[in-house]
């Protein structure tokens, strides 16, 4: 069984050591570091469009260019679990998902994700307008709308829904990912052409990378497949009450 992580990142930073993983230096044919990873600018590749696109840069070079029966995408600070460690251990890392783990779960399952988070007081879509232009996620829904009304009721689903997958993070069967990343870039292909970012900040202009987060489920969803959830770890510290008050500002403030 072929199995391949793709651990996105834009900096030098601790990797797992386990031969599942390959880091990729995402947005690398606009950086000036020389990373010792894999750029995401070989082969075919999106790379020059990072900053709005963030890890989905890493992930097209996967999916045109990686050789592998079943393909996965974390992030450098965000890994698999299924031994979560103790709230106080010092050293997450020997935790992370590593190959016989992933092996034994793809056996049973074709797609592994992140545990679902609950919102509780938010919808898909009001999380969404609290943190980002409402636009964005508003022409999504007329693109899918007007090229893919088949998942116009998923689509429906997952905004009404206070639960969600996050993360950009998932493994699954190659010939799944071939069929999801069809769909994902040819959305965001139209989006791109029909959205002006130039007035957004920094941070807004990533709205590409956003947006995929919202539509794994929607594709999920629409196309019934089954999947395993595990746990994710953060490798640093979260400053929770600081998140906290940030989500509370969106909703009341924006």
């Amino acid at each position: 069984m072929n199995i391949k992580i793709i651990v996105a990142t834009h900096k030098e930073y601790r990797m797992p050591e386990d031969a599942l993983y390959l880091p990729v230096h995402a947005g690398k044919a606009l950086s000036k570091l020389k990373l010792p990873y894999q750029g995401d600018n070989t082969g075919r590749h999106i790379s020059k469009k990072n900053p709005n696109f963030c890890e989905l840069t890493a992930l097209y070079w996967a999916w045109k260019n990686l050789d592998a029966d079943y393909i996965g995408l974390c992030h450098y600070r965000r890994h698999f679990t299924v031994r979560k460690p103790g709230f106080f251990c010092k050293d997450k890392f020997p935790y992370i998902l590593n190959f016989e783990e992933a092996a034994a779960l793809l056996k049973e399952h074709d797609i592994i994700l992140p545990k679902k988070r609950n919102y509780f007081i938010e919808t898909g879509y009001s999380h969404y307008i609290h943190a980002h232009p409402a636009e964005a996620l508003d022409k999504t829904m007329e693109i899918i709308h007007d090229h893919y009304p088949e998942y116009d009721v998923a689509f429906d689903f997952v905004m009404n829904s206070s639960k969600a997958h996050r993360f950009n993070m998932f493994l699954m069967k190659k010939e799944i990912l071939d069929s999801y990343c069809t769909w994902l870039f040819g959305i965001l292909s139209k989006l791109e052409k029909q959205l002006d970012i130039s007035t957004y900040s920094d941070y807004d202009k990533r709205v590409f990378g956003f947006l995929a987060e919202r539509l794994l489920d929607v594709f999920l969803l629409n196309n019934g497949f089954d999947y395993k959830e595990i746990d994710v770890m953060f490798m640093e510290q979260e400053h929770w009450i600081k998140k906290g008050i940030s989500f509370l500002k969106r909703i009341f403030i924006h």
